[in-house]
């Protein structure tokens, strides 16, 4: 946003809009029209008799403190009028030094007054880049009283106000919210500022898009008006309705409710969020209501946590949440533009292995009947096994600071009773040597023990997701699904931007018949991170079970040639693209799965099975139909049943000289003999 010229950003007549002028005792209107006049605006409280003023008390010229010139008021807010001032000690011939004087609506309001001498007194002190720097406290006599008049004096932040920049949009594009990529790196660049307040025991109160401003490439936090330390029972709380937290009156300000404000002005920002401050002043539209949370189920799910009703069930601290963010936001912009942006998670391993890749396997133990000489299973043939996706899932992380941390980095036994073993006996007692001990069980078959330990910790902390996902597992290893699903739905509104929550949630949607949800799913996690190769085999499944095998195909194409599961994802797109035994069916998907099986390079087993996969289903292809394709080969042979049979013959024949097993090398010699053609010699 380009900076605005200081000159041009004073009001040509400051005054304060009648429909927000109200006492500042009682807080009921003052200043008020009748019969077509206008209404007073400075004069006494027809309620309760206090003094209320909304006339500037500085004009254009005036000199404060005799350094600082006004040049005129740039905006009213909760607590006091904001003027533009150059400074004469500063300024030069060359550029001057603007600053902001910021007074009082009301002198005779000993909230404000009160609030203003906290200002001078602890913020002149907060150094950083997205806070308004506080430079000086002054004082100046009232004009019309006398009486001393205090004022903050701080940098001049020459840009619009994330509010105004929805407006604007409004008024030129006619659309209502601002794109939601931007609305991301707008909290992602803000929340910073507001933990670094929270770390020196500092609550901000009153956030919302009015007090944040966007010049050239950096946000600003302005409007410090409302902050307080966290132990102060006294002072006045400031707020605004719509964005403040629903337990400020009885619990008060907390780190929790300015995490609330944060979320309420990401929804306003995004959202078409008309009655924010009265039908949802204290929720958020259903996704039914607002199409951006049916679109984008991670923010949803974000926003719900940052303004839950329950404080500890909010994100802890604004470094978390911020964190969470930036996840969505990865999600957002990869899937609005499919360039994957893969980070490091803080909470999760990797995936431990890939799961649901059969259709990417070649067996080369004995033939199986049920998937032919390869031993694989078509794509889309079953969904991957319950226990095998609990095997495969990521991990949380060990947290680094527990005091166990060591110890268990120093574990080696892999057999799951001995880790049991060692675990019972570990030197120190904490939160992570029963997580580790709950995985053991788990792996140990132990099901009951794990379920029993994993109730004690859910005692101990409520809050914990990780409770939830390793009961997602249990359920998974147990093959109860829908349990795993309702364990990992909690832990995906709990950590929204992270890939592992959202990969675990799709897995148990399949599982448990849901396709439509597992199909979403992956596609959000392969879109950001290609290291999850189980997303790229779930979503190219479902894809296959639905009819779109272009789409299915796309996605298995998408897998790297860098990647160490390239080839597994290329073989499971020759069997995908194999056609089926309709007449309607062309030569090309026959072609194509030949194409690709040749520029794979695999070694002569592998390549040998596949081959007669193939060649078996060209085979079976050819035959049903009516009439003799001619001019085409596929494998070096021709498209015709004999030269079919005459390339399964020789694969065949191949395949017996690679058996180590008697058995196997008789039966593949009895399938060559069986698939020849009938010839005289």
């Amino acid at each position: 946003m380009p900076l605005r010229d200081p000159a041009t950003a004073v009001m040509a007549e400051p005054r304060v809009a009648e429909s927000r002028r109200f006492c500042a005792r009682c807080e009921k209107p003052v200043g008020r029209g009748r019969d077509g006049r206008p209404g007073r605006t400075e004069g006494f409280c027809p309620y309760c008799g206090t003094p209320f003023s909304f006339v500037p008390r500085l004009n254009p010229g005036d000199i404060v403190n005799q350094r600082y010139e006004i040049l005129g008021a740039l905006a009213y807010g909760g607590v006091g009028w904001i003027y533009l001032a150059r400074d004469r000690n500063v300024s030069d011939t060359v550029s001057d030094r603007w600053v902001v004087l910021k007074g009082l609506i009301n002198t005779s309001d000993a909230d404000a007054m009160a609030s203003a001498v906290a200002e001078r007194r602890f913020l002149v002190e907060l150094d950083h880049p997205n806070i308004v720097k506080i430079h000086d406290f002054v004082e100046h006599p009232d004009p019309r009283t006398g009486t001393p008049v205090g004022y903050i004096v701080m940098e001049y932040v020459g840009g619009q106000s994330l509010r105004d920049m929805l407006l604007t949009r409004r008024r030129e594009t006619g659309e209502r919210a601002l794109p939601l990529p931007e609305v991301l790196a707008y909290g992602i660049e803000i929340l910073p500022a507001l933990d670094y307040l929270h770390d020196r025991n500092l609550l901000y109160c009153d956030f919302k898009p009015d007090n944040v401003i966007h010049a050239e490439e950096q946000l600003k936090l302005i409007d410090l008006g409302a902050v307080r330390h966290v132990d102060d029972t006294t002072s006045a709380i400031f707020g605004t309705p719509g964005y403040q937290a629903p337990e400020i009156g009885t619990l008060g300000p907390s780190v929790a409710s300015d995490i609330y404000t944060v979320g309420r002005a990401l929804a306003v920002l995004s959202l078409d969020f008309r009655g924010f401050s009265t039908t949802y002043a204290n929720r958020l539209p259903d996704p039914a209501e607002a199409p951006l949370f049916a679109a984008e189920m991670s923010y949803y799910r974000l926003l719900r946590r940052a303004t839950h009703p329950d404080p500890a069930r909010r994100f802890q601290s604004a470094g978390e949440m911020s964190e969470q963010l930036l996840g969505v936001l990865r999600e957002v912009l990869s899937a609005a533009d499919g360039v994957p942006r893969p980070a490091v998670s803080r909470q999760f391993t990797p995936e431990r292995r890939p799961f649901g890749t059969d259709a990417g396997e070649v067996d080369l133990g004995l033939a199986n009947p049920a998937g032919g000489p390869g031993g694989g299973l078509p794509l889309g043939a079953i969904a991957p096994a319950p226990a095998a996706v609990a095997a495969a899932l990521p991990l949380p992380q060990v947290d680094v600071l527990d005091p166990a941390a060591g110890f268990l980095a120093s574990l080696g036994a892999t057999d799951p009773a001995e880790l049991i073993r060692q675990l019972s006996t570990a030197p120190v007692r904490s939160v992570e040597v029963a997580f580790r001990l709950v995985r053991a069980r788990i792996e140990a078959g132990d099901l009951a023990g794990a379920a029993a330990d994993l109730n004690r910790l859910a005692a101990a902390d409520p809050y914990d997701w990780r409770v939830d996902w390793y009961r997602g597992l249990l359920a998974l290893t147990a093959n109860r699904p829908a349990e795993a699903r309702a364990a990992f739905d909690v832990v995906y509104d709990v950590l929204p931007g992270e890939p592992a929550s959202r990969l675990a949630l799709a897995a148990s949607a399949e599982c448990a018949g849901d396709r439509p949800l597992a199909a979403r799913l992956y596609e959000r996690v392969w879109w950001v991170d290609h290291s999850y190769l189980s997303a790229a085999f779930g979503l190219a499944r479902i894809r296959f079970l639905t009819g779109d095998r272009a789409g299915a195909l796309a996605v298995l194409d998408q897998v790297p040639d860098s990647s160490i599961h390239y080839v597994t994802a290329q073989i499971a797109a020759v069997r995908a693209s194999l056609p089926g035994l309709s007449t309607a069916a062309g030569p090309d998907d026959l072609l194509r799965a030949s194409a690709r099986l040749e520029r794979l390079g695999l070694d002569l087993e592998r390549q040998t099975r596949l081959t007669i996969e193939v060649l078996e289903v060209a085979l079976a292809w050819i035959r049903n139909r009516p009439a003799p394709v001619s001019g085409l080969r596929i494998l070096g042979h021709d498209l015709t049943e004999r030269g079919l049979r005459f390339g399964l013959e020789r694969a065949y024949r191949t395949l017996a000289q690679l058996a180590r097993e008697p058995q196997l090398r008789v039966a593949l010699i009895d399938h060559a003999n069986a698939v020849r053609p009938r010839t005289l010699v």
